[in-house]
């Protein structure tokens, strides 16, 4: 790849993050100025946070995937698969946070293996071998059990339960009282994975690799680099990701139900392009995928604060940020092809 074009790659997906971040802050800020004390308080910013962590973690699988030109829609089912057979092990199995966590895991790494070997060896497309696997999650998690489990082990409980003070933050409720602003463990977990992801991806060869794959596989080739393994490394970390991103879920709810994590996998891939990942490969940022998410998730809260619950108004919404940011990346992008 020419000297030239690879920097103007890296100022193009840099570009993208930056209107990523801008437009997160003119949103909550506005949201701040205009819709009344709740975002005002800084735990209403934690608070979301707090209940998307799982996401933010499935959602930086999902933008890997998506850097060396795959797809994933799996991930919902394995994080709805991931919850039932933790709460099973935990409320009917006598087991304990640990083995749930490692059912989890285990779940994540079957998945990322037998459809990595799909995708990278037998060169199946991505979306044919993740259609399946999100089937067979879902299919799965009925077999495993079909009623709601509202888990009770205290082991359990006490881990959903810790959680971080943020000094400075507080605020005074109408009582005088001081209310501190806390963060969940989950949160503080996935701006970890956020941060390892996104030094993996930019100072490490093999996170380097998914890029070269992406941005141009016979060029990847003619640099010595595996393409095939490279490929299945990214479906096996997506998934990876996917059930710990589904068990730090399962311990934000505390429950499990055939239902959870419905619609996952879209909202991943929704923050990872409204985070600047193109879904031609080849470019893309954790960093961006954190504040993508942050931006859906604001967007829905900012919707519901000026009443319009209806469902169908923050899909819409929704629909209407992603066409933007499309928009945004094809002009952008276009810069290079016109060079």
């Amino acid at each position: 790849m020419p000297a030239n074009k690879k920097k103007r790659t890296l100022s193009d997906a840099n570009l993208l993050l930056l209107i990523t971040i801008v437009v997160f802050f003119v949103m909550y800020i506005s949201a701040v100025v205009f819709l009344g004390s709740g975002f005002r308080k800084a735990q209403m910013f934690f608070n979301i946070l707090d209940a998307n962590a799982g996401l933010v973690i499935t959602a930086c699988g999902m933008s890997l995937v998506m850097i060396t030109q795959g797809i994933d829609i799996s991930i919902g089912g394995v994080v709805r698969l991931v919850c039932m057979s933790c709460a099973v092990n935990l409320e009917l199995q006598n087991g304990t946070p640990f083995t749930a966590f490692l059912i989890a895991m285990g779940i994540g790494l079957a998945f990322g293996v037998v459809q990595g070997f799909l995708v990278a060896y037998l060169e199946i497309q991505p979306f044919i071998v993740s259609l399946a696997g999100m089937y067979f999650a879902k299919g799965l998690t009925t077999i495993i059990h079909t009623n709601p489990i509202s888990v009770t082990n205290e082991a359990f409980k006490a881990l959903r339960k810790i959680e971080f003070v943020l000094p400075g933050l507080g605020y005074y409720n109408k009582k005088g009282t001081y209310i501190n602003t806390t963060i969940e463990l989950g949160s503080v977990v996935a701006i970890v994975v956020v941060i390892l992801m996104f030094l993996m991806l930019r100072y490490t060869k093999f996170g380097r690799n998914f890029y070269a794959v992406g941005g141009n596989k016979q060029s990847a080739l003619m640099l010595g680099i595996n393409v095939k393994r490279t490929k299945f490394m990214s479906h096996l970390i997506c998934s990876l990701l996917a059930g710990f991103g589904g068990f730090v879920y399962f311990v934000h709810i505390g429950s499990a139900a055939t239902s959870n994590a419905n619609g996952m996998e879209m909202n991943a891939i929704a923050s990872s392009i409204i985070g600047g990942t193109l879904l031609t490969g080849g470019v893309g940022n954790v960093i961006g995928t954190l504040f993508g998410v942050l931006s859906l998730n604001t967007i829905q809260n900012i919707v519901s604060s000026i009443g319009l619950d209806d469902a169908w108004w923050t899909d819409i919404t929704i629909a209407g940020m992603l066409c933007l940011f499309l928009i945004i990346q094809s002009v952008v992008m276009s810069r290079t092809k016109k060079k």
